[in-house]
């Protein structure tokens, strides 16, 4: 196991410890106590999910940018240099993640379906998520090449992740007709589904010991609620206006509910010390438009307040010894609309 210190020297061999100069040092926000040293590694498109390697040297993100209409998978180091398109550049991809070794990847596309972008989600409905029942989970080499297709049934497989052992991934899917939490092995056998209840259960990851996981949901109960949920469903979106986040053991017994906030809470991942839970939310905006990065306790207490960027913060992500957070923003954007990466020194 990779102990503080062996972690830290590979962040300050990418120059990401000690003193910066005042443009990094510009890009923290006042209020942000627990954030040091924020350094911006993207500069210009929509790029987000930016995940770390297991050997903690380098991350796997999404990002729309150059000549592509949709986002595909890219790498790189951790001071945002030797970027590599590691997807196809065909079809609609998200949600990519390492597996042990740093050899090779997940990640969901549609390029087994079509090699052409999915439409982009119709916002005359409102705010919605695209679901494309084209997603397929594919184990692809971290130079770019497909392996084999982990996923094949008909509708949504997306969202996976691994767990810290590398022996098991969780992943979103629409097999059996709504949106549930399942896990597989690396290989895709062994598929197990985790939930049941009506409505989307998204967006996991398993806390550091690999025993819980941690997620997003929202599970309409009245009957109006019910009714958009599965007449969006059915034309292939959800509404993410209010999801809470849970949490439960890895074979899907134990659940709990950790927020109720009433708003879009997404994106959650657990800190190193596995007590912690950080996550994005925009409760605290009355318009809704506004995402900042908060941490809640694993017994749903001590919520706080993290970014107080007056955009959007989302996607956070610990590395294993909570030493740093990468997240995306649209702080520090040069046209409406961007978002990047950052990385930044975590201050307990």
């Amino acid at each position: 196991m990779l102990n503080r210190g062996i972690i830290s020297a590979l962040f300050l061999a990418a120059g990401l410890s000690g003193a910066i100069g005042h443009a990094q040092d510009s890009l923290r926000l006042p209020a942000e106590k627990h954030l040091r040293n924020i350094r911006q590694l993207t500069f210009g498109g929509e790029n987000a999910e930016a995940y770390f390697s297991f050997a903690f040297d380098k991350l796997v993100f999404q990002s729309t940018r150059d000549s592509f209409e949709c986002d595909q998978i890219y790498s790189m180091g951790l001071d945002g240099k030797n970027l590599k398109l590691l997807s196809t550049g065909r079809g609609r991809t998200t949600c990519s993640f390492f597996l042990p070794g740093d050899s090779t990847i997940i990640y969901a596309t549609t390029q087994m379906h079509d090699p052409q972008c999915p439409p982009r989600p119709d916002y005359s409905k409102g705010y919605i998520w695209a679901v494309y029942k084209s997603y397929d989970i594919v184990l692809a080499t971290a130079g770019g090449s497909i392996l084999r297709p982990l996923t094949t049934t008909e509708g949504y497989d997306a969202e996976a992740t691994v767990s810290p052992a590398g022996d098991r991934i969780v992943f979103t899917s629409f097999r059996d007709g709504d949106l549930e939490l399942y896990s597989m092995k690396t290989d895709g056998s062994d598929v197990r589904r985790l939930t049941a209840e009506l409505g989307y259960d998204g967006g996991a990851f398993y806390s550091p010991d690999g025993r819980q996981i941690v997620y997003r949901s929202h599970h309409p109960t009245d009957s109006a609620g019910i009714a958009e949920y599965k007449a969006l469903l059915n034309d292939g979106f959800v509404r993410p206006t209010t999801m809470e986040i849970c949490t439960m053991n890895a074979d899907g017994s134990n659940k709990r509910v950790l927020t109720r906030l009433g708003a879009a809470s997404f994106a959650p991942f657990y800190h190193p010390d596995g007590k912690h839970i950080i996550f994005a939310s925009n409760h605290k905006d009355p318009k809704g438009r506004n995402f900042d990065l908060f941490m809640i306790s694993t017994d749903g207490e001590g919520l706080e307040q993290i970014t107080f960027n007056d955009t959007f913060d989302g996607f956070p992500m610990f590395d294993k010894s909570g030493s740093h957070l990468v997240f995306a923003s649209n702080r520090h954007s040069s046209k409406k609309g961007e978002t990047n990466i950052f990385i930044a020194e975590w201050v307990p």
